[in-house]
């Protein structure tokens, strides 16, 4: 443990995804209580990365909110794949609930979502995330039939780019619509009038505290995601989901599943058991042959991350 947050040597790591099609990289940083993770999408500005920053600099400096529940439900993460795939993903999960990536094409959509379902079977809870792609009368249509071959949707996620167009959506079916208030304009909050569900994450909101308050702004019920992440940072989803205080859905957190590996030791690797994960104080100290193990030895792509925790620190002072 360190008394202060040396930015300039934090390890620079990357670890394969479990389909070997690309890696998921990130910046480990210790603070005075522990460890935090810095891994925002490479889209990010300067103001985003501020925020990613200080969800990596939270659980090493002011930690996380008290929680009221020891753990947490997961729903599984199901990208948009083959149905085969989608149905080996669901299953491995060992989750109740899966979010399944929809807004391809429809007939595709329709084939993964049909297998998910074989996997989960009669009861278990499906939800979709359509990544904004979809029109209104698009949307509209799609959720109508996905809805039907699930039977039955928990909600769709960001239907629409707009959320102005979420809500026209919304007020044509007969299945709730989530808005991610991680990724809208401030100047365009969600509320009850425009979304029946929140979707909440904390890098982009600038760690759980600040996701609690924006959680509790919306006056929602709420689901808290992440992106793929070690278990050190999924630890913060964790912690944001267990300090809710009412928490109706399953949350997808079980991104770790979707790495080849992680920074802590195995006994430590965050693995759904019987759908749940559990919500831990503070995150695991990563294990030193494990950061070596995935250490990124690029100089060009270790500049590039220091260049992007510089910005944040610039910009957020």
């Amino acid at each position: 443990m360190q008394t202060l947050i040396d930015l300039d040597s934090s390890p620079v790591f990357a670890i394969p995804l479990r389909d070997g099609t690309t890696v998921y990289e990130g910046v480990l940083v210790e603070g005075p209580q522990g460890w935090g993770e810095f891994g925002p999408p490479s889209d990010a500005g300067d103001a985003a990365l501020v925020r990613w920053l200080t969800a990596a600099t939270e659980p090493g400096t002011v930690g996380w909110p008290d929680p009221v529940r020891g753990r947490i439900p997961i729903a599984a993460t199901v990208p948009a794949v083959d149905p085969s795939r989608a149905h080996d993903i669901a299953v491995a999960a060992g989750c109740r609930s899966a979010t399944v990536e929809v807004g391809t094409t429809l007939a595709d959509d329709v084939a993964r979502v049909a297998a998910v379902r074989e996997a989960l079977g009669p009861d278990g809870a499906i939800r979709c995330d359509a990544k904004g792609r979809w029109g209104v009368d698009t949307a509209v249509a799609a959720i109508a039939e996905l809805h039907r071959v699930a039977g039955g949707l928990e909600f769709v996620v960001q239907p629409c780019r707009d959320l102005a167009d979420g809500a026209r959506v919304r007020a044509r079916v007969d299945v709730r619509i989530a808005a991610d208030a991680s990724v809208l304009d401030a100047h365009e909050p969600v509320t009850r009038a425009t979304a029946d569900v929140a979707v909440v994450s904390c890098g982009p909101l600038g760690g759980a505290r600040r996701a609690l308050q924006v959680a509790e702004t919306t006056g929602l019920p709420c689901v808290v995601t992440s992106t793929v992440q070690t278990s050190i940072g999924l630890m913060a989803g964790l912690a944001l989901a267990g300090a809710l205080p009412e928490l109706p859905y399953a949350c997808e957190l079980g991104g770790r599943a979707l790495l080849a590996g992680d920074v802590v030791a195995q006994s430590r690797s965050l693995t759904v058991a019987d759908g749940f994960l559990p919500v831990a104080p503070m995150p695991p100290a990563p294990q030193p042959e494990l950061i070596d193990r995935y250490a990124v030895t690029d100089p060009q792509r270790i500049a590039w991350w220091r260049d992007r925790v510089r910005a944040a620190t610039v910009v957020g002072r």
